[in-house]
């Protein structure tokens, strides 16, 4: 499941349960918003430019 499927889920169950418990971390929306969706845009909380060796990104 890529970042951007993750964030919208958070989401979609804060906007139906009204509970900080499922709203969107920060980082994650921060993710989300730069395209960093994960293995689908080559980057997220590792870059896949080497599919075969992913190496972790800085985020900050």
């Amino acid at each position: 499941v890529g970042i951007d499927t993750t964030y919208h889920i958070s989401v979609n169950m804060f906007e139906e349960f009204k509970s900080d418990r499922y709203a969107a971390p920060p980082l994650l929306k921060k993710m989300h918003l730069a395209g960093l969706h994960g293995r689908k845009t080559g980057k997220g909380f590792y870059d896949y430019t080497d599919p075969k060796n992913p190496v972790p990104m800085k985020l900050s």
